[in-house]
């Protein structure tokens, strides 16, 4: 099934079933998996985004009882949050109904150092050495680990393999063959390139990474220098162009355009592959972000869920034995969640090196390219830093205004943010 279709088919059995906070519709909770009856004092609330991928709301709710079946003092509710996750658990957090666990998408430093998560470098114990080296600083604030990473989602670049070898084109290796693929493949009824549904989406950052720049290192901002300037000024070209799919029934993340062969060349991610090869076979492949100029460093976007607890709920303790069991010694499980329901790579090396859809084909292509040339966005990188350099891209690629001045200015306000943050 599509991310597409699962998206639609969970949101309608989602209608008469939705929680509210400060006014806000939540989403769905499942009933606990233990009550008082059944032995259980404490019933943690969990909280989930909705993933697209059919079979995970079921998953995370199995999982769920086979915490409380192993601990029987300790019931567990799911709660499915649809729309805009980040915006609904912020609002919950300020308040007495926050979730006792709650995943987090690209962990962040201020959640730590504004006291909203629990320190849980006890619960990984010897296990810490067997999760990835990037995996754990992402979850560092002050030497300590706040959170334990799921899934790690990568993001690269998919293609139709007889659609570029039918127009002549080689897959592109620099901004300039991608520019100018994505332009060759541009007719009358269909365009070259997807990106997301406002012709920006990720590349701004990719642009920064691909000619060797930072968006944030050691705490200060570095996507106004002159070579993040030159590669964010030079998607404007995409545009002028009117290479881009705009305006899509779905966005990036899901790979509709793609298969239905509205584009032959998007910006998508692992965990749509199955679908991908489900609709299209072998007539696909894959490639990171293009080096900007010759020379240039190629990029795969890595991003992915971390679990944290909520260092202020009433049932602190039980959340940490909750996080503990599933998410570090549940290794079955976690592979489960990894290659069942679309593909992500296990943060664990371990658990990685079971998982046997990820060891052939564009998967295994993808985990080599990932480890190869994977750029994570720094842990002080959140909305009040990244805000200022998105609106900064869209009216750059837009022609509105001195992208040097726009991007100035952007990291004066996102610096500062930065700084409170780690403040």
């Amino acid at each position: 099934m599509s991310a597409q279709r699962a998206q639609l088919s969970r949101r309608g059995f989602l209608g008469g079933s939705l929680l509210f906070v400060a006014g806000t519709a939540i989403g769905c909770t499942t009933s606990p998996t233990g009550d008082s009856s059944s032995g259980a004092k404490t019933t943690l609330n969990v909280w989930s985004h909705a993933y697209g991928e059919a079979g995970t709301q079921q998953a995370l709710t199995r999982y769920a009882a086979a915490f409380t079946k192993a601990n029987p003092d300790i019931a567990v509710k799911v709660t499915w949050v649809p729309g805009d996750y980040t915006a609904k658990l912020n609002a919950s957090l300020l308040t007495d109904a926050a979730p006792d666990v709650f995943e987090h998408g690209d962990f962040t430093q201020g959640l730590a150092r504004r006291g909203q998560v629990a320190a849980l470098d006890a619960q990984y114990g010897s296990a810490k050495a067997d999760f990835t080296r990037g995996n754990l600083d992402r979850v560092t604030a002050d030497g300590k680990l706040y959170g334990v990473k799921m899934i790690d989602d990568v993001m690269m670049m998919y293609y139709r393999k007889s659609v570029l070898a039918k127009a002549g084109i080689a897959p592109p290796t620099t901004f300039d063959a991608l520019a100018s693929a994505a332009k060759a493949l541009t007719t009358k009824k269909s365009k070259g390139l997807f990106v997301g549904n406002d012709g920006v989406g990720e590349t701004p950052a990719l642009a920064v990474f691909s000619n060797g720049g930072e968006l944030v290192a050691d705490g200060k901002v570095g996507f106004a220098s002159p070579k993040a300037v030159e590669a964010v000024t030079a998607l404007k070209r995409l545009h002028d162009d009117k290479s881009l799919l705009l305006g899509f029934t779905t966005d990036w993340w899901d790979p509709s355009a793609l298969v239905q062969e509205v584009v032959p060349m998007q910006w998508c991610g692992l965990w749509a592959m199955p679908a991908i090869e489900d609709a299209l076979g072998d007539d696909f492949g894959i490639l990171p972000w293009p080096a900007f100029k010759a020379g240039g460093t190629p990029v795969i976007r890595v991003g992915g869920w971390t679990s944290c607890v909520n260092a202020k709920g009433k049932n602190v303790d039980a959340a940490k034995k909750f996080v503990q069991w599933l998410w570090i010694e549940q290794t079955d499980l976690q592979k489960d969640w990894s290659e069942s329901y679309g593909f992500h790579i296990p943060p664990r090396t371990s658990v990685a090196a079971t998982a046997g859809k990820l060891s052939k084909g564009a998967a295994r292509e993808t985990v080599v390219l990932a480890a190869k040339y994977g750029k994570q966005n720094p842990n002080t990188w959140d909305s009040a830093s990244g805000t200022p350099f998105s609106a900064a891209a869209a009216k750059i690629v837009a022609g509105q205004g001195d992208p040097a001045q726009l991007l100035a200015d952007a990291a004066r306000q996102a610096q500062s943010a930065v700084d409170k943050q780690l403040s």
